[in-house]
């Protein structure tokens, strides 16, 4: 039956499949389990955000140019972006726990060896190794979390719970890299990932059962380089956008390239007997609509974090640590709204309406943000959008991660969960590049109409001009998302089918 189909009586709970817990070996450790994906997540969704904090520190330690500061951003971006469909395809072919420690254990070699890099060529390579190993690790794990929770009550509760933490973490991220910076090191953002990972593995061994696939280990080579490259060019375009300007020719090119590759990677898909991303997984609705909502609330997520914390920090003179903590009522907001979502609210309504409502609140948040200024309190100008922001955003994480891992054949669950992750990796890409031009043009323009462009005041306001506009932006992408899901996502109560994701050892 379809996973969200509208149905006139719920089944009741004693005619659901008896066996089903019988047959998954997880059953029983599931809520230690959900702890082990929680870390594992968490130490995921932190990296993006908490070396941005500690990146000054370490410039000046290791003494690597402006220029070359942006790949410790992008050698992650690069890596963790083109290869989530690959890591996903793995771990529905080699094991779903064997990809999980592999991507444990690789993710925190390369974060000690980024600690201990005392140039800046062993630090761009342990950022890269690093995303190469998380984009083993993130739909591994969530796939996991989808196979383990296969009672659709529980499955709320633990899905509420894994979104809070891939929409909080982010927030999350800024406030532990701007304590690590500010009293221990730059190189502890990097080093922490070791204190998440250890126990991950310890626990994740011995609770995770491992089971070979069903299906005999077939690889789609074409799908794998075309889509691979394709994310590749496109996350290195939007990239040197960024820094080079649209119209350079190495952003035109890459684009171009990206969007060729991606092209032929589709067609591929269609054809071949054993797809690296079977069509079938994108083209349901619910899911297909849940991708693209997540893909546009990341771009626009980055309105917040990128810009406020610039503003917080070089506008209102706030400590790294004073603005990690500006953060923390948003991830309380997230944290509400992500727990009750898939427990309470998806299961009587469908998709359509909360992710709606999340969208919009979300583009809401970002009209509040607009009314910044210079010298404007945190509890007046600052303080509502957050909140309002991450009420939204724990609506639409935590709903996007079920919904869009939701109904999928057991063989399917690691590709699906790796599409939910490529989705917000790529969407967030495009807006830091995106809102990063929109904010520059925005500065530059409002410098040519000020009376005296070089003083310290006109400098300022025009920074802040250049956040409104950020923000403005990020709310129509907020909108745009909105609309979308409410014409593409489905209303009625969802009908738990337990064998639909099929219940699978790891």
């Amino acid at each position: 039956m379809h996973p969200f189909a509208r149905v006139t009586r719920p089944k009741p709970r004693h005619l659901t499949n008896p066996t089903h817990h019988h047959e998954n070996p997880h059953h029983k450790s599931r809520w230690a389990i959900l702890a082990i994906l929680g870390l594992a997540q968490l130490m995921v969704v932190l990296d993006g955000t908490i070396v941005n904090i500690a990146l000054p520190s370490a410039q000046a330690d290791l003494g690597f140019s402006d220029a070359n500061r942006q790949w410790i951003i992008t050698a992650y971006a690069l890596a963790f972006g083109s290869l989530l469909l690959f890591g996903g395809r793995l771990s529905d072919l080699f094991g779903r726990k064997r990809v999980f420690i592999i991507g444990l254990i690789g993710f925190a070699g390369a974060s000690a060896l980024g600690g201990l890099a005392q140039d800046f060529t062993v630090l761009v390579t342990a950022r890269a190794l690093q995303g190469a190993f998380g984009a083993l690790l993130a739909p591994a794990a969530l796939s996991l979390l989808t196979t383990t929770f296969t009672d659709p009550n529980e499955r709320g509760k633990a899905f509420g719970i894994y979104g809070a933490i891939a929409g909080g973490g982010g927030a999350l991220g800024l406030l532990l890299g701007g304590v690590l910076t500010e009293y221990l090191s730059w190189r502890w953002c990097l080093w922490v990932n070791l204190l998440l990972a250890v126990p991950a593995v310890i626990f994740g061994m011995v609770l995770l059962r491992h089971a070979r696939s069903s299906e005999k280990a077939h690889l789609d080579l074409p799908g794998v380089f075309t889509s691979v490259a394709g994310l590749l060019a496109l996350v290195y375009g939007f990239a040197t956008a960024q820094t080079d300007g649209w119209s350079a020719g190495i952003t035109i090119g890459m684009l171009s390239a990206g969007v060729i590759l991606l092209t032929l990677f589709v067609i591929i898909e269609m054809r071949v007997a054993n797809p690296l991303l079977p069509l079938r997984v994108v083209l349901e609705r619910n899911r297909g609509g849940s991708y693209l909502a997540l893909a546009l609330a990341s771009m626009a997520l980055f309105g917040v974090f990128l810009f406020l914390t610039y503003y917080l920090q070089t506008t209102l003179g706030y400590s790294p640590v004073t603005t990690g903590l500006a953060f923390l009522p948003m991830i309380g907001a997230i944290m509400v709204t992500a727990t009750t979502s898939t427990a309470f609210i998806l299961p009587r309504t469908g998709p359509r309406i909360p992710m709606t409502i999340g969208l919009a609140l979300g583009a809401i948040g970002m009209v509040l943000l607009t009314q910044i200024g210079v010298s404007t309190p945190y509890a007046s100008h600052v303080l509502p959008g957050l909140v309002v922001t991450g009420l939204g955003l724990g609506l639409v994480f935590a709903i996007s991660f079920e919904v869009g891992t939701m109904g999928v054949h057991k063989s399917d669950a690691g590709v699906a969960s790796a599409m939910v992750n490529t989705t917000g990796q790529v969407g967030g890409s495009i807006g830091t590049a995106l809102l990063s031009t929109l904010f520059a043009t925005a500065v530059a323009s409002f410098l040519t109409t000020a009376a005296d462009p070089g003083s310290q005041l006109a400098q300022a306001e025009a920074a802040v001009h250049g956040y409104s506009v950020a923000f403005w932006w990020s709310a129509v992408m907020f909108l745009v998302a909105a609309v979308a899901c409410a014409f593409i996502l489905t209303s009625g109560v969802p009908e738990h089918d337990p064998d639909a994701p099929g219940v699978v050892a790891a």
